[in-house]
């Protein structure tokens, strides 16, 4: 039972570190981004190609360094544009986005299967709660719980974090009082494609990488983000937690439910509270 919680709360972890960027995007340009998981899919193939030429702390930093300047350019040649249209013009262009990024890392790296090794210092196994469970995983958990903490002391003591709040409440308010709202967002969206950027790197030494990889990871982060409340970041870690341990337990006591658990929890929760546990308040 232990041990099925700990993979739990380890899923949990990534998809806080994957789905703060989309619930970032949102609450600033309110676009849902179709194409958040090719992002994070993106990160990953990058991170391995880093790593194969370095080592795999260079390309923890490097990748998401890189996701973080093609974020930018996405803000400003496509969120942008895409901010006051309808929702239908938003998803054709995200999923054509999704389909392009999909086409470009089966170009580059092939079709097959690739695997990235965990970083020596993190390949034991160490002893937690009378388990042996992988270093590494225990540090996908670190990793996650540093990235919600230092997401929420920024948003909230910071001054960048206050135009952040402000500019995702009422937009055109914040530039009225000198707010560059637009630099803002480029620069929050620059954050979420890294965030995207970092999951994939994160991910890639206990997850197969593959094409497919987006697919997997986009309808639990929509899931989450739907949960929580659109634009929520605390919603979001809460729910993030939530569906990995759901997932985890589900597909050792239900399998024969498992895929359908998250869709099932997603609509009791829809059903108590529309919003999501937390509104849409980031």
């Amino acid at each position: 039972m232990l041990i099925h919680i700990f993979n739990g709360l380890v899923y949990g972890a990534l998809l806080i570190v994957m789905c703060s960027g989309l619930a970032l995007i949102y609450g600033l340009r309110r676009v849902v981004n179709f194409a958040h998981g090719s992002l994070y899919m993106l990160g990953a193939y990058l991170g391995y190609s880093i790593a194969v030429h370095s080592n795999f702390w260079v390309a923890l930093v490097a990748a998401p360094a890189v996701m973080a300047a093609l974020g930018v350019l996405l803000d400003r040649f496509g969120f942008r544009l895409l901010q006051d249209r309808d929702p239908l013009t938003v998803v054709l262009v995200t999923f054509g986005l999704l389909l392009v990024v999909e086409d470009f890392v089966q170009t580059v790296w092939g079709r097959g299967n690739l695997s990235m090794p965990a970083p020596g210092l993190l390949s034991t196994s160490i002893e937690l709660l009378g388990m042996s469970v992988p270093a590494y995983r225990v540090a996908v958990i670190g990793v996650g719980t540093l990235v919600a903490i230092g997401l929420s002391l920024w948003l909230r003591y910071s001054s960048a974090g206050l135009f952040v709040r402000a500019s995702s409440t009422d937009p055109t308010t914040t530039a009225m009082q000198g707010v560059n709202t637009d630099a803002l967002s480029a620069g929050v969206v620059g954050l979420g494609t890294a965030l995207a950027g970092l999951a994939g790197v994160v991910a890639a030494p206990f997850l197969a990488l593959s094409p497919s990889m987006s697919s997997d990871v986009l309808i639990d982060s929509f899931v989450v983000v739907v949960i929580g409340g659109l634009g929520s970041l605390a919603g979001a870690f809460v729910a993030a937690i939530v569906l990995g341990l759901v997932q985890s337990l589900g597909a050792v006591y239900l399998p024969a439910a498992s895929a359908v658990l998250p869709f099932a929890l997603m609509i009791a929760v829809l059903l108590w509270r529309p919003s999501g546990l937390a509104g849409s308040r980031t």
